[in-house]
């Protein structure tokens, strides 16, 4: 196969155009190419008088491809052997049925590969099904009663249900195309397999959850939902089972290999872990506001006077500022046409993310402002001090606003003088709980505070307009990653051997490809069998 890079096309062009394009880069004649597929389309809008799209694409010829390179000579053109899966064998001594604990993005990832293999796992999930947490969930945003067993942090699908659905990520991988295939069979828009900036949206999300769900069961595994794991039976430094409730009752499962993917917010979840001995370190996290400007703003900003060119859709924006401070300051999960997210999971505190659907087609465009916490900044050296930091911020914010789930919010122009808002401006905020106006260094940490004013300054050089006096910063953003590692070693085990610390609440993936690409790992690490 060959792959040509660096294709251009116009905004106006059709791809019909990219298979002409590709065989004058070749040197060949149309009918000798006999497929012609997008490997990656990005949107090049360095020159705001000159947004195109720039596209990678897959060729298969009818001659030797091997020549037709060499012949070509095209910088651009290169043979690639197409990228295949291969599910490992099944080395394990034993015949157990493996537990995952959770399942969001990595134990979902997990629990299909286990079943691929023909392992008939038992994946373990505390909140609902994804239908009837929605439903939870909207009852919470419009009447503000929280279930904390079912909301936005928990239930199935994980805390990205409730999100962008954006399948971007730093890392490299080659388990990136297996995550992508496996939600595009899901239910997945088609473009995510070769989107520079893949995304599906929370309303097509919780579709694709429920496909993984109904295929791993078809494989034999088995997703038990509403059970909440309360302990691990250990004897002799391994792993021999766990304890479970569901409806009240207690159950026991017998096991030799548990993947303990709990997502970011399962403190309690992680307490038990500790308290059972389970050698759990602090880790750094990131604390902020969502940050909301009207979506043409940034349109604007980013596409010039193509802004409102309909191929192009919403824009997005990623920027950071490292040299603040020691900490600096950057966006997170930028929700173009979106909108911020109560997402609560504990009684008695507020936190927000973002969301947008797949259409991006929102009034709003917002994304986390965070700045880096380190274990230093923590109220103690305790293991857990992380947690406990981050839920003392949450519990400021929730009393701050009047304590009923509505969060605090301040206008960006107030925030940058130290002012508290008292009305708003032409943007109005989105969280579905509502907004209390304040003054967030009355939740915030002196520290980000600091950072993020300065932050916000420096990034308008970047996007014009960030700095909008009546842009609206609602808060906290607390949870973006987990504040503890859940210590493992090369195997990916704990010293409790079996015991697969696994995703993002673990401390090992941040969003939601990089947790599914830890839990294909820590699914083949169980398969390989070594203890």
């Amino acid at each position: 196969m060959i792959r040509i890079n660096e294709i251009r096309l116009n905004l106006d062009e059709d791809e019909t155009l990219l298979k002409v394009k590709a065989a004058k880069i070749l040197k060949v004649a149309e009918k000798e190419i006999t497929s012609c597929t997008i490997y990656k389309k990005s949107v090049d809008a360095r020159k705001k008088n000159d947004v195109h799209f720039t596209y990678s694409l897959d060729i298969c010829l009818n001659c030797d491809e091997e020549q037709a390179v060499l012949k070509c000579k095209s910088k651009d053109a290169k043979i690639v052997v197409p990228y295949s899966y291969e599910l490992p064998q099944d080395c394990r001594n034993g015949s157990m049925r493996p537990i995952v604990v959770g399942f969001g993005p990595a134990g979902m990832f997990a629990g299909l590969i286990l079943a691929q293999a023909g392992t008939c796992p038992i994946i373990l999930e505390r909140g609902k099904d994804v239908d009837s947490r929605k439903k939870d969930v909207e009852k919470f945003w419009n009447m503000r009663e929280l279930n904390e067993e079912s909301n936005v942090q928990f239930g199935e699908g994980g805390a990205g249900t409730f999100s962008d659905g954006k399948l971007t990520t730093g890392i490299k991988s080659p388990y990136i195309k297996k995550v992508l295939q496996e939600l595009y069979e899901a239910g997945a828009p088609e473009e995510i397999l070769y989107s520079a900036k893949p995304h599906i949206g929370t309303d097509k999300l919780s579709e694709v959850v429920k496909e993984i769900r109904k295929k791993i069961e078809a494989l034999g595994g088995e997703v038990r939902l509403e059970c909440k794991v309360e302990s691990i039976i250990k004897a002799n430094g391994f792993v021999q089972g766990i304890t479970y409730t569901h409806g009240g009752e207690k159950f026991d499962i017998e096991c030799d290999s548990v993947i303990v993917a709990i997502g970011h917010s399962a403190r309690d979840t992680v307490e038990m872990l500790y308290n059972d001995g389970i050698e759990i370190a602090p880790k750094p996290f990131s604390v902020g506001a969502r940050i909301e400007h009207p979506q043409s703003l940034i349109n604007k900003a980013q596409y010039g006077k193509f802004a409102n060119h309909p191929k192009l859709g919403a824009a997005d924006y990623k920027l950071s500022c490292h040299s603040l401070h020691e900490r600096g300051a950057y966006t997170f999960c930028m929700c173009p046409g979106g909108t911020v997210v109560a997402a609560a999971s504990e009684k008695g505190g507020v936190i927000v993310n973002g969301m947008s659907s797949l259409a991006r087609d929102s009034e709003n465009a917002n994304s986390a402002l965070l700045v880096g916490i380190e274990p230093k900044d923590f109220p103690s050296d305790h293991p857990l001090s992380g947690i406990y930091y981050q839920r003392d911020i949450e519990r400021k914010a929730f009393e701050l606003a009047g304590g009923d789930y509505r969060a605090p919010a301040q206008l960006v122009g107030n925030f940058l003088k130290g002012k508290e808002s008292i009305s708003l401006g032409s943007v109005n905020p989105t969280c579905q709980t509502g907004v209390t106006l304040t003054n967030l260094e009355g939740c915030l940490p002196k520290k980000a505070v600091t950072t993020m004013r300065d932050a916000i300054v420096q990034m308008d050089k970047k996007l014009n307009g960030f700095n909008m006096y009546d842009a609206v910063l609602t808060a906290p953003e607390t949870r973006s990653s987990s504040a503890v590692r859940i210590v493992r070693d090369d195997l990916l085990q704990c010293k409790v051997r079996g015991i697969y610390p696994c995703g993002e609440g673990a401390g090992y993936a941040g969003g939601i490809v990089s947790a599914a690409i830890d839990g294909i790992k820590c699914a083949h690490s169980v398969l390989d069998g070594k203890h």
